[in-house]
């Protein structure tokens, strides 16, 4: 359990939030929303002791342990692997550690036998007989096979880090857990396997994370950082969204009768405890609307883009052929191999691969930037494309303001420029920000609006919601439901794949697997995963 009192955190005259009251209790999880700069890892921050609030105070329950995810992935370098995952329980930890010294002492006192008898009863209500045991389980679930368990840190791969760190905060069933971005650089079957772990756990949880279905799947409560206010929601992402968006939708209609908008809110809650009473996901099971009140949902202040594709010409009936595509890396790894498929009017197909690289090398084929190290591709002739490239570096490496930056791309005065970085909230001066100095996410808007000029009739996005927040994963995605056009992309967003793709292309060394279907079925369809283990390792 952890206790927020009057918690206000500033920086300089800047008050991110003011007298926050909160109390996160077992068995539930909480899921942290904001825009950007809101405070959310912040917030994390504070409770994890590693920032001091200018006011307020945290407390944990009695004698509990909290277990945070680490964001140093260098910290640990000069580490074995397992020794780094043990670590993550501090008291277990020192313990061993203090056993070690004293089993090695070569004049070993009746003192030394009795402090030595204490620390094995400890040791044994800590279940250490089990420590590497368990540790172990909990590598080779996040992917981390057992030939790198003693290995070092340091030799690991950056996303083999990643997936260290987690199964350091998670060692240990600690009382609360504190999780920023955990689902960063897992692949599909990884971050399933964390939605059943922290499904079945049954401690306090605190999670930042843009991955909506992630959210949905694991969060049994929502808090959001909205008004200079941190205020606590029953429900996942998908109820405060849905809500929210009502909540706007009727302060919008004033005609509306008071009584009316109740109805209508009861009516809400009621369609959509019916739709989670169906599903398999955690929020059925902690039944996250029982206590909701009515009077909670209210619009939010959030800005949302305005990303509109409209394709000028509907495309005829060849889009994109595809024969016996190869691609091999500079160190002789097969990406793909033997790849052939059509693009049939209304396909929004996901490519998938154990290897994202494979998912780049084809669209950077495709769009003419790279070579193909066999096969060949033919784009229909009514055909225009648009590509949002996963590294758009090249890009930005210019002085030009944002308005002669997009200009480059598009016919249209200064005037029309404007209005299209306005869709993607560029406002006022900001239209005059240097291109070289952007963070990541304007990048991606600015790239975004790029393509918006282009009018195309085929996207091509290469993991599109990078460095986008939840407000433009929203956007974009509700976009593509809609666009009339083609899409091919990948993601590792589940929620973004799920709602746009309606075909699936695998990319594997030995060929590729093709599928009208959608991507719930097709990850957890078992006749799918034996072809998929038969792809990789033929």
């Amino acid at each position: 359990m952890i206790t927020v009192s009057n918690l206000a955190i500033q920086f300089g005259k800047r008050v991110l939030y003011n007298d926050v009251n909160l109390k996160f209790t077992s068995g539930n999880i909480y899921g942290i929303i904001g825009a950007n700069g809101a405070g959310k890892s912040t917030f994390l921050k504070a409770i994890s002791g590693e920032l001091d609030p200018t006011k307020g105070s945290i407390m944990l329950g009695p004698g509990e342990r909290l277990s945070v995810l680490s964001q140093d992935h260098f910290k640990w370098d000069e580490y074995s692997v397992m020794d780094t995952v043990l670590m993550g329980h501090t008291v277990l930890w020192n313990i061993m550690k203090e056993r070690e010294v004293l089993y090695a002492k070569a004049d070993f006192t009746d003192e030394d036998g009795i402090k030595v008898s204490e620390l094995e009863e400890k040791f044994a209500e800590l279940n250490g007989w089990n420590a590497e045991s368990d540790a172990a389980m909990l590598l080779s679930g996040l992917g981390i096979k057992e030939n790198k368990h003693y290995m070092n840190v340091g030799d690991l791969s950056g996303k083999e880090k990643v997936r260290v760190m987690l199964a350091q905060a998670l060692y240990g069933n600690p009382d609360n857990l504190l999780l920023d971005e955990p689902t960063n650089d897992l692949d599909m079957d990884t971050v399933t396997w964390l939605e059943e772990y922290l499904s079945n756990f049954e401690h306090t949880v605190l999670v930042v994370s843009h991955d909506r279905h992630f959210l949905d799947s694991v969060c049994t409560h929502t808090v959001d950082i909205d008004f200079g206010k941190v205020n606590m929601f029953a429900g996942n992402y998908s109820f405060w969204y849905e809500s929210s968006q009502l909540a706007l939708r009727q302060q919008q209609n004033q005609k509306a009768k008071a009584e009316e908008k109740k109805k209508e809110l009861e009516e809400f809650i009621r369609r959509f405890s019916a739709n989670v009473a169906k599903s398999k996901q955690t929020t059925s099971r902690k039944k996250m609307l029982e206590k909701l009140n009515v009077d909670e949902i209210r619009p939010s202040s959030r800005k949302y883009p305005g990303i509109i594709f409209t394709p000028e010409r509907e495309p005829g009936n060849q889009i994109l052929e595809v024969s016996g595509l190869r691609a091999v890396t500079d160190d002789g790894t097969v990406l793909f191999n033997d790849v052939n498929f059509n693009v049939e009017k209304g396909d929004k197909i996901v490519f998938l691969s154990h290897d994202p690289r494979a998912m780049t090398a084809l669209f950077e084929i495709i769009n003419g930037n790279r070579k193909a190290d066999a096969g060949h591709y033919n784009w229909g002739v009514t055909i225009t494309t648009a590509y949002l490239p996963v590294d758009n570096t090249e890009f930005f490496e210019n002085e030009l303001n944002l308005v002669d930056w997009l200009s480059q791309f598009g016919q249209g005065n200064e005037v029309e420029m404007k209005g299209f970085l306005g869709r993607m909230l560029f406002s006022g001066e900001e239209v005059l920000k240097k291109a070289n100095v952007l963070s990541g996410g304007e990048k991606m808007r600015c790239m975004i609006a790029r393509m918006q000029l282009k009018n195309a009739n085929c996207l091509i996005l290469d993991t599109p919601t990078n460095h986008l927040d939840l407000e433009s994963i929203q956007a974009f995605n509700n976009n593509l439901k809609l666009y009339k056009g083609n899409v091919l992309f990948s993601s590792h967003d589940h929620e973004f794949i799920e709602t746009v793709a309606n075909r699936i292309i695998e990319l594997t060394p030995n060929g590729i697997i093709d599928k009208m279907m959608e991507y719930d079925e097709y990850i957890t369809s078992d006749h799918i995963k034996e072809m998929r283990s038969r792809m990789y390792t033929d």
